[in-house]
């Protein structure tokens, strides 16, 4: 186990135990039995550590969806699909934590989007990046002057409205945000799709240049 691996999982068993942080960071590199500045080498405070938890978990969500044999056969609606089903049970295997985590953001987070999740952000913004790129690519996606180069962020904003709905749902194992992921992400893909808007748009250009 790394190191930066080690410190996190510490972090997360101390909250759990105490339900707050260590009393300083020279106490908890003493119970990880480091020093201080060996401490300092790998996180500067425990928020940056739970900051950084949020993109382990996005990493790990990522890593188990796409190491899914049918996960490259998905379309991208499919895929964007699959990895929220895998985040959500990532999440679920840190609930305990993650609704500590969550309770010290400012909410709800997806019209709040706290600072604190930046780091999440910008990860998940490069995988959201790369599937708008696909789907432009398979034309799931309909290039928009103006508005597609905001998929990304509405994706995102999407993400943290999962993350408000999920850790609220009291739901049988949390059937309901499984619908509410369903519902979201096929909401999401028939706005950046082709869309009667288009159609009627194409025709126009093509009356207008064959007056």
């Amino acid at each position: 186990m790394e190191k930066a691996e080690k410190i996190r999982k510490a972090y997360v068993e101390y909250v759990l135990d105490h339900g707050q942080p260590p009393a300083s960071f020279y106490a908890f590199a003493k119970k990880l039995k480091m020093t201080e500045g060996e401490l300092y080498e790998f996180y500067t405070s425990f928020e940056a550590i739970d900051m950084d938890l949020w993109v382990s978990f996005f990493e790990q969500a990522r890593t188990n969806a796409e190491n899914d044999p049918t996960y490259q056969g998905y379309s991208v609606r499919e895929k964007l699909l699959a990895f929220y089903y895998t985040w959500v049970e990532v999440l679920k295997s840190n609930r305990s934590f993650v609704t500590y985590s969550y309770r010290k953001l400012a909410q709800p987070v997806a019209a709040k989007n706290p600072q604190e999740l930046r780091p999440f952000k910008e990860a998940f913004n490069t995988y959201a990046r790369d599937l708008m790129y696909e789907g432009r690519e398979s034309q799931e996606i309909v290039a928009r002057p103006y508005v597609s180069s905001r998929y990304p962020e509405a994706v995102w904003l999407n993400t943290l409205y999962i993350l408000d709905f999920w850790v609220k749902d009291t739901s049988r194992n949390f059937e309901l945000t499984d619908t509410a992921i369903e519902k979201t992400v096929n909401t999401a893909f028939d706005l950046m799709g082709r869309s009667l808007v288009d159609t009627v748009v194409d025709l126009a250009k093509f009356v207008y240049q064959n007056r």
